[in-house]
């Protein structure tokens, strides 16, 4: 008789081989009877769930492998926090990471009789039970939690802890509510605002196109606007300039009415939506719309240059010009006028700002006049556009402070610098007398909303500087906002969304702009003690450097594919169950890995559908 119950040596037919051995079940029977029969409770622990199982070739540290009856396996669902009795006396806490698997009792899944069985339409179904892989997170001594010294026995019985306190131990409770962790009916997943290890210490919103980070942010905007967190979205796109309307998606609406939310705008009165002057916005009926321009002279021109993409030569020659730019203002008493303003100058750290009231005009008519120099054209041809050069004194000032300079040669590096600075003159979002830069009081006030509408610009270079000017507008004010409140004072809190972050800082360029590397570094690392945080959004995260990944403490991973990639993010990221990495590539649109300083354990999680109105849905 061979294992498979026929008798060896014997020719069977293709219908032999589907015929079950009669007396199979008798066997199943008789080996459950010659070990301790059926599933009974140990005294004293009436209610386990499942037990134990014993160690096996393939266990691995720090995990062990539970057995559930099929009655309930539906009670341990994944991310189910355990409590073990161990045999030994010890107790332990532990978290479901993998399963809840069926498995037939006594044979393998994939056994000859399930499969042929199933292949000619007549399922055969042994009985079965349950199999969980737990991870043990603790063990309990005296209702305190240490880390665990040991591993549970064999055979101990395991309980799934309740909601209430599988929320305290992994610590989900927050202001800002990000969906319901997976396994469970009704088991919110939130961050806290009170604490200074999330959203100040960053924030990685990411993923591909189509998971869902669209969703994510609206529903973050709303909720830390609720919790009276200021905001700013740098919306490259335009797609949230519509946020203080409910959403009219039908799939949103019925996911809401099904997580029982409703569909809601964030208040109105606390949004204001800015944009760069003459460029147009999404939006089109909100009346709190405002434009701006930038101050040229408050951007570093080391940060200028780099945005700009200028080669060695391109930056060469741009910063030759910036210098003879200083000269010429100071020659001209444009700036420094009094000793106050000299003092001021003493002072000034060009890898942060510029040099004051040199306007972008200036720059580019000093530009021109070295580029027509180095072309050997003929001086009285040399035009200028800049009131202040237009003047006979103006102009003479000009000229001789550039004659007297010995200019890098080839003209086609001077045009190139020319061109670019003439590209940003023509968008007319520099020194505009009209608008003048956003209201960074108002921005960071309490639950106020600030959408700067990007969309206009069709330009990744020109969001860069304006996203870099902003930011360096929005530290100054966070730092005088904290500065000036008091002892046991609540301080105002700020949150920096950056939609698609890899093209504010590429991995590709990361070296070729140390300037605005350190000054984002600045502003992360200011902002961890001023309640400034960044959050940094991308379907693109093979693009994000690593100095950028360094900033980020809190994580909302949505859906990410590419081998090479997720082994990036594992390297990057710590404390993530392998089990989890293994379902990112496949995770469904709305659903994420959550991994927080203010949570015990990474969770997976439904995020909320968004219950504001997106123009485009992510």
């Amino acid at each position: 008789m061979n294992r498979n119950g026929f008798e060896n040596g014997h020719n069977y037919s293709k219908d032999d081989i589907y015929q079950m051995p009669t007396d199979f079940m008798d066997r199943i029977e008789e080996e459950i009877d010659m070990t301790d029969g059926e599933w009974e409770e140990d005294e004293g622990f009436e209610g386990a769930v499942g037990r134990t199982m014993f160690d096996t070739p393939q266990s691995k540290d720090n995990t062990i492998t539970v057995l559930l009856p099929k009655d309930t396996i539906s009670l341990v669902p994944s991310q189910s926090l355990v409590r073990i009795f161990s045999r030994d006396e010890r107790i332990y806490i532990g978290m479901v990471v993998e399963g809840p698997f069926s498995e037939p009792d006594g044979l393998r899944a994939d056994s000859p009789i399930v499969v042929t069985t199933t292949v000619r339409g007549t399922m055969f179904m042994p009985k079965y039970h349950g199999r969980v892989q737990v991870a043990i997170i603790t063990e309990e001594i005296d209702g305190r939690a240490i880390p665990p010294r040991f591993r549970p026995l064999p055979n101990s019985p395991v309980f799934v802890l309740d909601e209430a306190e599988t929320a305290e131990r992994l610590k989900l409770y927050g202001e800002v509510t990000l969906g319901l962790a997976i396994g469970y009916e009704e088991l919110p997943v939130s961050l806290p605002t009170s604490k200074k290890n999330v959203f100040p210490k960053h924030v990685g919103i990411l993923g591909t196109t189509g998971g869902g980070k669209s969703t994510t942010v609206s529903g973050l905007v709303k909720n830390l606007s609720e919790a009276d967190v200021a905001v700013i979205l740098f919306d490259t796109e335009g797609e949230y300039t519509a946020i203080m309307k409910p959403t009219q998606d039908a799939n949103m609406l019925e996911a809401l009415k099904l997580r029982k939310l409703e569909a809601q705008g964030v208040n109105a009165e606390k949004i204001q939506i800015y944009h760069p002057t003459g460029r147009e916005t999404t939006s089109t009926e909100f009346r709190n719309t405002t434009e701006f321009s930038l101050t040229y002279c408050n951007l570093s021109p080391y940060t200028v240059s780099e945005i700009l993409d200028f080669n060695e030569a391109q930056q060469q020659r741009f910063l030759k010009a910036y210098d003879i730019a200083k000269r010429v203002l100071m020659r001209l008493k444009i700036f420094p006028k009094n000793n106050d303003e000299k003092t001021q100058l003493l002072e000034l750290d060009e890898m942060v700002t510029g040099y004051p009231r040199l306007t972008l005009q200036m720059m580019y008519d000093i530009v021109r006049a070295c580029a027509d120099k180095v072309a050997n054209e003929p001086e009285d041809s040399i035009r200028f556009f800049t009131p202040e050069f237009k003047t006979k004194a103006g102009r003479d000032t000009v000229l001789e402070v550039i004659n007297a300079e010995n200019l890098p040669s080839n003209q086609w590096s001077w045009r190139k610098v020319q061109g670019s600075l003439s590209t940003l003159l023509r968008l007319k979002i520099f020194d505009d007398k009209d608008n003048g830069s956003p209201d960074y009081s108002r921005m960071t006030q309490p639950g106020n909303v600030s959408i700067i509408d990007l969309s206009g610009t069709d330009s990744p270079h020109v969001n860069n500087l304006i996203i870099a000017e902003l930011l360096r507008g929005i530290r100054l004010q966070q730092e005088e906002n904290y500065s000036a409140s008091k002892v046991g004072e609540t301080k105002q809190k700020v949150v920096v969304i950056i939609e698609e972050a890899h093209e504010f800082m590429s991995s590709t360029r990361i070296k070729q702009m140390p300037t605005l590397r350190e000054q984002v570094e600045r502003i992360a690392r200011r902002g961890r003690k001023r309640w400034l945080g960044l959050v940094f959004v991308t379907q693109s995260p093979e693009h994000l450097p690593n100095e950028i990944l360094g900033l980020i403490n809190t994580f909302v991973l949505h859906k990410i594919t590419g081998t090479e990639l997720l082994s990036r993010l594992k390297r990057r990221i710590g404390g993530v169950d392998d089990s989890l990495w293994d379902r990112l590539p496949n995770l469904a649109p709305g659903q994420a890995i959550v991994k927080s300083e203010s949570l015990s354990r990474p969770m997976l999680v439904t995020i909320d559908p968004t219950p504001c109105k997106l123009l485009m849905i992510d």
